[in-house]
């Protein structure tokens, strides 16, 4: 199994900025910007710095490794400007696989939306709200 990379990235608002995932027949949910490591990313890092211009046509800066689940590595960072007209990748050009919206999610509203995995969301709440 490949490994993943996610990141936990915070706007200079103070939010966290996530993709809202609308498919069809599903409730919407949300999830961390990320995905799988190929073969030409030199790091785990880098793998994750790419996908977050892949997905949300911006550059981060990686702060630390928050949680390790399944092979899925979860990255505190910060990120100051994104623009998703700038997104690549065949998901955003596939309308069969629904909608990839990138929101800014205050941190007091994460128990109020479906942030995947659960187990992730339960740690971000107790360590971001309290």
């Amino acid at each position: 199994m490949t490994s993943r990379v996610r990141a936990i990235l915070r706007t200079p608002g103070g939010h966290l900025l996530t993709i809202k995932r609308v498919r069809p027949g599903r409730a919407p949910y949300w999830v961390l910007p990320g995905g799988g490591v190929e073969p030409g990313d030199g790091s785990l890092e880098e793998a994750l710095l790419r996908e977050v211009r892949e997905e949300l046509g911006g550059a981060a800066v990686i702060d630390s490794l928050f949680h390790v689940a399944d092979r899925e590595h979860f990255y505190l960072g910060r990120i100051h400007a994104w623009d998703p007209t700038l997104r690549t990748g065949p998901e955003f050009a596939d309308p069969a696989r629904g909608e990839y919206l990138v929101e800014e999610i205050p941190v007091s509203r994460l128990a109020e939306i479906d942030l995947k995995p659960e187990a992730v969301a339960r740690l971000l709440a107790a360590r971001l709200i309290g």
